[in-house]
């Protein structure tokens, strides 16, 4: 049945479909992983700002990293506490729909800007002498505009197909946060062009990004193995396999959780709240830990704001 007039709610009823016996140690978790999420990015973003030796392009896409990890969290995390401890599952219209694009929005340009991180690493190990002629200021910010304006061309289609959704039958939700997925699930519009989108269009983001990613730490691997010296090795190779299960965590779940119900494959309440939930809440935890405390000039420089005092410089990890 095709629905030729679209039916809007006032409201969604956002279920949080949780166990009883699950949700309080589900409500601590949260709590601790937005906390760990605020300290460690925050830490980041002022340790970069204000110090002047680290004002350099990976640093800067490492803040870039930072601010949009914060974003993605403050969006989510605040929202599923209310329900959890205060039962604040009510969500007007509108409010509903900014979460569902800066979800969409975020997550598209976390996803790019991954994409630029590997291939600034990539062009600083393979061409380490042109590194500076090639990746200037310019074209730093120039990447991350570009970075903007792709998430933009991305979500242009979802804030459209949105408000054709008609909700005649019901504007409950099981999830525990509005996004696109889940109001095209409860929504009464046979149309299949609202699932084939967010399947299409996480087919394509998927299949680039991967691609490049792993292209990139592929070719900084063959050019670690021409490295004499050992140490230089592990250091490349160590960078590699702990940045890469973090794209993994981030990408893999979304590609599960979206595209199958697009081909027809349905998956779980329960499964799709989990799959999301950990794309979205893990990656902006463990990114400061991966790419930021790791590295000793970022150490280096948390040590002397809190204690005043130098250490002697290091090389920068790749």
């Amino acid at each position: 049945m095709t629905w030729n007039v679209t039916v809007l709610v006032s409201e969604f009823i956002l279920q949080c479909m949780i166990e009883p016996d699950q949700k309080t140690i589900i409500t601590v978790s949260l709590a601790l992983i937005y906390l760990t999420t605020l300290i460690g990015n925050l830490l980041v973003i002022v340790v970069i700002t204000i110090d002047l030796h680290l004002h350099t392009p990976m640093f800067w896409y490492i803040c870039c990293l930072a601010i949009l990890d914060i974003a993605n969290s403050s969006n989510i995390i605040p929202r599923m506490l209310g329900i959890l401890l205060f039962n604040y599952s009510n969500v007007p219209y509108e409010p509903c729909l900014l979460q569902l694009s800066m979800v969409g929005y975020l997550g598209l340009m976390e996803g790019n800007l991954l994409i630029v991180m590997a291939c600034d690493r990539y062009i600083a190990v393979v061409y380490p002498l042109r590194y500076p002629s090639i990746v200037t200021s310019k074209v730093v910010w120039a990447s991350i505009i570009l970075v903007i304006l792709i998430g933009l061309v991305f979500l242009t289609p979802y804030l459209v197909y949105v408000r054709e959704l008609s909700f005649c039958h019901s504007n409950i939700s099981p999830y525990c946060f509005c996004d696109y997925a889940t109001l095209v699930q409860i929504a009464c519009n046979d149309d299949p062009k609202y699932a084939v989108l967010l399947s299409t269009t996480t087919v394509i983001t998927a299949t680039y990004g991967v691609t490049l990613i792993f292209f990139s730490y592929y070719k900084i691997a063959r050019a670690a193995l021409k490295v004499s010296s050992i140490k230089g090795k592990q250091k490349v190779f160590g960078t590699i396999f702990t940045h890469l299960p973090v794209v993994t965590l981030f990408y893999l779940p979304l590609i599960i959780s979206y595209i199958l119900p697009g081909v027809g494959v349905k998956l779980s309440t329960e499964a799709c709240n989990s799959l999301i939930i950990v794309a979205i809440l893990v990656p902006p935890m463990v990114n400061p830990l991966i790419y930021s405390f790791r590295n000793k000039e970022i150490k280096s420089s948390i040590y002397r704001l809190f204690t005043g005092k130098r250490t002697n410089p290091e090389i920068t990890d790749p």
